[in-house]
């Protein structure tokens, strides 16, 4: 049995044939009411759409959360322009910390952290097949994913992580279990992002291809104060 890299390395991916369906983009915010839209991370208009079969599951994995707990979705479908804004990001941050580092070094890490624009392996947000979710309680408030650790601590990013508090484990494995319930897939550096569809869920589950290549709304038209070579920034009331 093929091993599996809990990193899911571009240079894996790439081998996964991409077969779009052609299912379409929905609103999961009109689809499923169940479904609670989060305060933003970064300084970017965040889009309302996925594509449908994963606006369903999303729905499903909603529907089965225990009373006291909501879904909430930070993002869905990213648009390309906001993609190489957050790849920019990233690459300036590692940049200032290894000014020593040649850009075939930088490269490597940087895509351990953010997709990079890749004809062959699209950014996963980009298929509007992924999807970044939290766990609110039932009046809204996003529950603590986290602790002990500091907010954007990335030792607390994968999804197994020793040393959490016990009320923490315990929000994670009610948010893991309405997700898996739901019928998503986790990327497990990440315990927020979710995907169904696109190619990290096919290299996850084995499947021949991935059904979901890169889309854009139909008459899409950006937020022109986002069409920006700059990189994008964190939104200062997520910086908690």
């Amino acid at each position: 049995m093929k091993k599996v890299s809990i990193a899911e390395p571009v240079t894996e991916l790439r081998h996964i044939k991409i077969v779009e369906c052609g299912e379409p983009l929905v609103d999961y915010l009109e689809l499923c009411p169940k479904l609670v839209r989060t305060e933003r991370f970064f300084d970017y208009r965040y889009e309302t759409v996925v594509r449908e079969s994963v606006a369903r599951k999303l729905c499903a994995a909603a529907k089965v959360l225990p009373k006291s707990y909501r879904l909430g979705v930070l993002e869905g479908w990213r648009p390309h322009h906001i993609q190489r804004r957050m790849y920019l990001r990233t690459w300036n941050r590692f940049k200032k910390i290894h000014p020593e580092w040649s850009d075939v070094q930088l490269k490597r890490v940087v895509n351990r952290y953010t997709a990079p624009m890749n004809d062959r392996v699209p950014p996963p947000h980009s298929t509007g097949g992924a999807v970044d979710l939290f766990l609110l309680d039932k009046d809204l408030v996003e529950l603590d994913m986290r602790s002990p650790y500091e907010f954007m601590d990335r030792k607390a990013f994968h999804t197994e992580v020793p040393g959490l508090e016990p009320h923490v484990q315990e929000n994670r494995r009610v948010f893991i279990e309405a997700m898996l319930a739901g019928g998503m897939t986790n990327y497990p550096s990440e315990y927020w992002h979710w995907s169904y569809g696109d190619q990290g869920w096919a290299y996850r589950t084995g499947a021949k291809h991935a059904i979901y290549g890169v889309t854009e709304p139909p008459n899409y038209s950006p937020d022109q104060r986002d069409v920006s070579d700059a990189p994008v920034q964190l939104v200062e009331t997520r910086l908690q």
